[in-house]
């Protein structure tokens, strides 16, 4: 007959199964671990013109997908001793194929008014220093559009100055 063969043993419902092995990949980290971070300045320029320091930052944070960049602008404050957090600009960042490492360009300001005067519109944006324009970007366009066709006190009016 068929599974005849087959141990009775085994198939009772006393037959506990053996844990699987953990995959390496799988292994979790310790909290203490897994917020571990490590940054790197390089290619540090003091950039006189435009009032500000200027550098590419390495950050290696394994067992981590990414690292907030507040949490970085927050660590760079007590590095390189800034008064304001605000003036520290972070940008442009990747992360390495795998994880583990990502990279980025960071701009830290001499003072509020420079980083203003310079920084651009997008990035004053991002930050909550600059404000973002009112309306649907359609509602724009049209305003935009409709004033193309006038001139003068007309037009003025027409964009709302």
């Amino acid at each position: 007959a068929r599974g005849a063969h087959i141990d009775p043993s085994l198939t009772s419902n006393n037959y506990i199964q053996s844990p699987r092995p953990r995959h390496p990949c799988n292994v979790s980290t310790t909290m203490a671990d897994a917020k571990a971070c490590t940054l790197r300045t390089r290619k540090f320029l003091t950039n006189q013109l435009l009032q500000r320091k200027q550098f590419i930052i390495d950050v290696l944070h394994p067992g981590r997908p990414n690292v907030p960049k507040a949490e970085l602008a927050e660590k760079l404050t007590k590095m390189y001793k800034v008064s304001d957090p605000s003036t520290i600009f972070l940008f442009g960042f990747s992360t390495q194929f795998g994880g583990g490492k990502s990279s980025g360009f960071g701009v830290i300001y001499d003072s509020l008014s420079a980083a203003k005067k310079f920084e651009p519109i997008y990035r004053l944006r991002r930050s909550g220093m600059a404000e973002a324009p009112k309306g649907s970007r359609k509602q724009r366009r049209e305003r935009k559009n409709r004033a193309l066709k006038l001139r003068g006190r007309a037009k003025a009016k027409a964009l709302g100055n």
